[in-house]
């Protein structure tokens, strides 16, 4: 061996990126310009021992991060309103209002809650197609009115139902569905807020209450750089404040940016939105709750502690394996970060192994 191979050189282990691994959830680049040690694998025999050792173990490995929610409802919709007059009743907040049901009145004429993706935008009469009409004549049919065909088309009969249904509600019997007398949402809502008062005069535009769901919620707000967490339909872990551990679900995420005030900048979030079971959050009013998320997970895999990791000289990493009065270079190929814990491949490596660690 020539001296130009004896010679190493040296610049100091990973010592803080256990650290930063476990704050960013594992990023195999984490390990890059923490001052690790830059050795040639040449796997040829050392007589310079490591200040401490650990081992070389074989475990299932998860890449777990457990953040603070809020249980609620979830994001409040609000409802502009879209005809001209007074506002003559609200629901109580906290009331359920279910399909059929008022939402509010405009001089003393109930503005009503269908059900649907598509939100009005047009008035509605004879003569009309489209898939605004069909949804429209699909909630008719739900409420109990027949007589009408509901393929998108707003016929005399799809009229004549109308005017009925008109005429149950107390509103004038026209057969045209004016703008502004329904509103859709995805299903029965939960008045959240009051955005005017009984007594205002409205104009089209102006907000008039927020809705939100009726099933309880869990809502994270995460970095964007944890954007790996967040797999739709995944499973969470949530602990409840008596303790109890339930699995949720997540259905949805957005980002949400927050003005900054003064000389603060914009603040960008992920928000995510989690499901419960029905029964396990019925009794809870809001409270801060723990959820756990798994990003990913590896079964059965050779792991060493991430601060064991050498920047190899000729690129890529390697550990510094001990066997009895001296040690040698195996160079690895790394996986999965999560704990502390790195995965690791390489020729010749198995499980109990001695690798060197810093002190």
């Amino acid at each position: 061996m020539s001296g130009a191979t004896r010679r190493r050189r040296r610049t100091g282990r990973v010592v803080a990126v256990t650290a930063v691994v476990l704050a960013v959830g594992g990023a195999a680049v984490a390990a890059n310009g923490f001052g690790l040690v830059r050795e040639e694998a040449s796997g040829e025999p050392r007589s310079d021992l490591p200040p401490a050792t650990a081992q070389v173990s074989r475990q299932t490995l998860v890449d777990r991060q457990t953040e603070s929610g809020t249980l609620g409802y979830g994001t409040a919709t609000t409802v502009p309103g879209r005809l001209s007059g007074t506002l003559t009743w609200l629901p109580a907040t906290g009331a359920t209002v279910k399909r059929g049901q008022p939402l509010y009145h405009v001089d003393n004429e109930p503005v009503l809650l269908l059900y649907g993706s598509l939100p009005a935008y047009r008035t509605l009469s004879p003569g009309a197609e489209g898939a605004d009409v069909e949804q429209f004549e699909r909630n008719l049919r739900a409420l109990g009115y027949n007589g009408f065909t509901v393929d998108g088309a707003y016929s005399s009969s799809t009229a004549s139902a109308v005017r009925e249904w008109q005429e149950d509600l107390g509103l004038p019997e026209t057969g045209t569905v004016e703008l502004g007398r329904v509103v859709y949402a995805a299903g029965q809502v939960r008045v959240d807020s009051h955005q005017a008062t009984v007594g205002d005069p409205l104009q089209p535009g102006a907000d008039v209450l927020g809705y939100t769901g009726t099933a309880r919620l869990v809502t994270v707000e995460l970095d964007p750089s944890d954007q790996r967490l967040v797999k739709k339909g995944g499973a969470v872990t949530v602990t409840l404040p008596d303790g109890k551990a339930v699995a949720g679900k997540i259905v949805s995420s957005q980002t949400v940016v927050s003005p900054g005030e003064g000389m603060n900048p914009d603040e960008t979030k992920l928000e995510v939105t989690i499901t419960l079971p029905a029964s396990s959050a019925a009794s809870l009013d809001e409270a801060t709750l723990d959820v756990a998320f798994t990003a990913s997970q590896r079964e059965n895999v050779l792991t060493v502690p991430v601060a064991a990791l050498l920047a190899l000289a000729e690129g890529g990493y390697g550990v510094q394996v001990v066997e009895g009065g001296g040690t040698r270079i195996v160079a690895v190929e790394t996986g999965l970060f999560a704990n502390g814990q790195v995965e690791v491949t390489g020729t010749g490596l198995t499980e109990g192994m001695t690798v060197g660690m810093p002190s």
